[in-house]
């Protein structure tokens, strides 16, 4: 069977774990070669491959953009495909949110997506066939109660990939976002724990997804390797939502 990402060269920005390593190991398993870059080293290493390739940075910092997008050129010859994972939560409403952490949260969440996407936009233009992939978040359609910094910045995320889709599609860009609803992440468990009862609420999460269950890290991957394939080549400034059903069920009474 032909590898679906077989010689696409690519950049996953929080590629050490939860959605993001389940991406790096999904494009890898497709013949990808893969930049992987994350604040820290990973705790578990990537696959020993040639084909896999690690930069530490902070998404936020533009020359980290223009680093990533140097060393994807350097080490694989070029860039095709981009993936924006990287991000960060606050568990708090408005009332509780300090100015530093709106400004930090927007800097992870949105400004980095800016940045590696404004960095990258030369490089997936000369490959004839750029792919981007943002990850927002069904939170950027409805809200999660205590979350609300969080579905600001996937908003954002949401129109600006639009935005982003219409601008370059001209040059053969793609730009398309994944929406993931509740994912079986560290992040998850963060917002979790901060709940009286962490145990009772996660089942209750399982319980409320039509499909019977929470997601898995593969299942964003799959769906992110669609995205970045020629599979998609028609297929841009869409928002796919892939949350269980979550959001096509009316409340129950």
């Amino acid at each position: 069977m032909h590898a679906r990402l077989a010689n696409k060269r690519c950049i996953v920005s929080g590629g050490t774990k939860g959605i993001g390593r389940a991406i790096v190991e999904r494009f890898l398993e497709e013949g990808a070669s893969v930049l992987v870059t994350a604040r820290s080293e990973p705790a578990t290493p990537l696959p020993d491959t040639d084909r896999v390739a690690f930069l530490a940075g902070d998404t936020a910092d533009p020359s980290h953009a223009d680093a990533l997008v140097a060393r994807a050129q350097e080490r694989f010859g070029g860039l095709d495909v981009v993936v924006n994972n990287a991000g960060m939560q606050i568990e708090k409403t408005i009332a509780d949110t300090s100015i530093e952490e709106w400004d930090r949260i927007f800097d992870v969440n949105v400004k980095g997506v800016f940045l590696l996407c404004r960095a990258a936009l030369p490089a997936l233009a000369a490959s004839g066939s750029g792919a981007i992939v943002n990850i927002g978040s069904y939170d950027g359609f409805v809200a999660d109660p205590g979350l609300a910094a969080y579905c600001a910045t996937k908003g954002a995320v949401h129109a600006l990939s639009r935005a982003i889709a219409v601008d370059h599609g001209g040059q053969n860009i793609r730009c398309n976002v994944i929406c993931p609803g509740w994912i079986k992440t560290e992040m998850m468990d963060a917002f979790l724990n901060s709940l009286p009862d962490p145990e009772k609420a996660a089942g209750k999460l399982d319980a409320n997804q039509p499909i019977g269950r929470v997601g898995q890290p593969r299942d964003i991957a799959n769906m992110a390797l669609w995205l970045a394939s020629d599979e998609a080549a028609f297929t841009t400034g869409q928002l796919f939502v892939c949350d269980g059903g979550l959001t096509a069920r009316a409340p129950q009474p």
